[in-house]
């Protein structure tokens, strides 16, 4: 058996630091192995394995609410993956529909630029006229 890690010692080694290792375990995500008498938190190795999952379902998009879902799944043996499968569609989904929706803003910020005088005032500026107006109109 391992030695069991400090909340420090798994911040250092999954390179996050302690309030992200406190915060996760406050949402559940993250349960310390035992406390010491004085009340320190000791994890199994691991804490540091969840921890990397997290963060590599971040860089993905997933919610932690998401994330707690997938671990649930990823301990639950009987778990098949038709069911991350389907969380993983369901975050693509969300994921063109974000990209859809910049480039949207990609599409006005040209055409806001393309009608912009440069040697022109201010007050006569397209772009503040746009946002003042509140018709920024993305597409």
């Amino acid at each position: 058996m391992s030695e069991p890690l400090t909340v420090g010692r798994v911040a250092r080694l999954a390179g996050v630091n302690l309030q992200t290792v406190r915060y996760y375990e406050k949402r559940g995500l993250l349960t310390p192995e035992r406390r010491t008498q004085s009340g320190y938190r000791l994890y199994g190795p691991q804490a540091v394995q969840v921890i990397r999952f997290v963060k590599s379902a971040q860089a993905l998009g997933f919610t932690l609410d998401e994330i707690s879902k997938l671990l649930r799944l990823r301990v639950d043996r009987k778990s098949r993956c038709a069911s991350v499968q389907g969380q993983a569609r369901a975050r693509l989904a969300m994921v063109r529909e974000k990209i859809a929706g910049l480039r949207a803003i990609e599409s006005t910020l040209r055409r806001l630029l393309k009608t912009c005088a440069v040697r022109g005032t201010t007050d006569l500026c397209p772009i503040l006229e746009s946002l003042e107006l509140g018709r920024p109109s993305h597409g």
